[in-house]
C-alpha cells in the first residue's frame, strides 16, 4: 500500500474537490483539468483503496459512508496544504517572513545592525535574524538567505550585488605621533609599530597607490607588537597610542571627526586587504524572494548615502 502513497494522496485531493463541488464537472473546474481526468483519478483511488467512495446517479453525486469517512479524516490535512500553498504564493508576491542574514562582526555591528530598525519599520511583515560571524559561512548548509561580505573571492556558484564601498585608512593617535615622526612616505612605516588585523602571519605587506595610481605602487613589509582579529579592538589600540594601523573608514569615521585618531599619508590610497566592495551574497534562485530583494535594495540605498 505504501508504494502507492503518492498516488493516493493525489487522488484524495481530487476526491475532496469532487465532494465539495458535488460533481466531476465542478471539481474539474476547480482543478483546471478535464472531467474525464477527474473521473479517472477517482476510479484509480477506489481501486487502490478497494472501496466505493462515491454514490452516482443520473441527477446527483454524493459520498458513500466510506467516502464520507475518508473526506472527514483528510479534510483538515487538505485545508492545511491549501493554506500552505497560499502562504508560499504570498511569500513570492510580497516581503514577509524570516530573513536570515550573516555578516562579519564589526561590519554587522556598525553598518548592518543600525539599518535594521528602519528596515523593519518599512516592512512590518518581516523578521530578521542577524548572525555576526568572522568566518566564511556555507549559505546552504547553515540556512542563511544572505551573507554580507567584504572579500575579493566570492563563494563558488553564488550571486553577489555590490551594496557600497569602503576605504581603508592609515591611522594613528595624536599621542603616538607626539613620540615618533609622522611618516612622510609608505617606506617610513618600516620604522613604526604597525598594528595588524588577522590571525597568524597575515597582511604583513601593506600596499599603497600614489597620485599616479597603479603606476606608482609602494609595497612595504611592516611589523608590530599586536595582531588582532577585530577591527574595533585594533582601533581601540590605535586610539590608546600603541601604533599605526590600517582601518576601514566605517570603523574610524567618528574618531576622525573627534580628532582622537588622525589619518596619515592622505595623498596615498591604501589597497584594501579584503577588497573595497561591500557585497550581498546569496545562492542562485530563478525567482529571488521579495524579502531578499527589498533587503538588498534597502542596504544599497542606505550605504549610498
Amino acid at each position: 500500500m505504501s508504494d502507492h502513497l503518492p498516488e493516493q494522496m493525489a487522488g484524495i485531493a481530487v476526491f475532496a474537490c469532487v465532494v465539495e463541488a458535488r460533481s466531476f464537472t465542478g471539481a474539474a473546474r476547480m482543478l483546471g483539468t478535464s472531467k474525464s481526468a477527474v473521473s479517472k483519478q477517482i476510479a484509480r483511488l477506489e481501486t487502490l483503496l478497494d472501496v466505493q467512495l462515491l454514490r452516482r446517479t443520473t441527477r446527483s453525486l454524493s459520498p458513500t459512508a466510506a467516502g464520507q469517512t475518508l473526506y472527514d479524516r483528510t479534510a483538515e490535512a487538505i485545508a492545511l496544504c491549501r493554506s500552505a500553498g497560499g502562504e508560499v504564493a504570498s511569500l513570492l508576491q510580497r516581503p514577509m517572513g524570516l530573513l536570515r542574514v550573516t555578516a562579519p562582526m564589526t561590519l554587522g555591528r556598525l553598518v548592518v545592525a543600525p539599518a535594521l530598525p528602519a528596515f523593519l519599520e518599512a516592512y512590518p511583515e518581516m523578521r530578521v535574524q542577524l548572525v555576526l560571524l568572522d568566518r566564511a559561512v556555507d549559505l546552504a548548509e547553515e540556512g542563511f538567505d544572505i551573507a554580507i561580505r567584504t572579500t575579493r573571492e566570492l563563494p563558488a556558484g553564488a550571486v553577489a550585488r555590490p551594496l557600497g564601498s569602503t576605504a581603508y585608512l592609515l591611522c594613528a593617535a595624536p599621542g603616538y605621533l607626539a613620540r615618533v615622526a609622522a611618516p612622510a612616505s609608505p617606506e617610513d612605516l618600516a620604522a613604526l609599530n604597525c598594528l595588524r588585523y588577522g590571525e597568524g602571519e597575515t597582511h604583513q605587506l601593506w600596499r599603497f597607490d600614489g597620485a599616479d595610481g597603479p603606476r606608482d605602487v609602494r609595497a612595504v613589509r611592516v611589523s608590530g607588537n599586536l595582531l588582532v582579529n577585530s577591527s574595533e579592538s585594533l582601533r581601540d589600540a590605535v586610539r590608546q597610542g600603541l601604533g599605526v594601523a590600517l582601518l576601514p573608514d566605517f570603523v574610524v569615521d567618528e574618531d576622525l571627526r573627534q580628532g582622537s585618531i588622525v589619518r596619515l599619508l592622505p595623498d596615498w590610497t591604501v589597497r584594501p586587504p579584503f577588497g573595497p566592495t561591500i557585497s550581498a551574497v546569496w545562492l542562485p534562485d530563478r525567482h529571488l524572494p521579495p524579502k531578499m530583494r527589498v533587503f538588498v535594495d534597502f542596504m544599497v540605498e542606505r550605504l549610498s548615502r
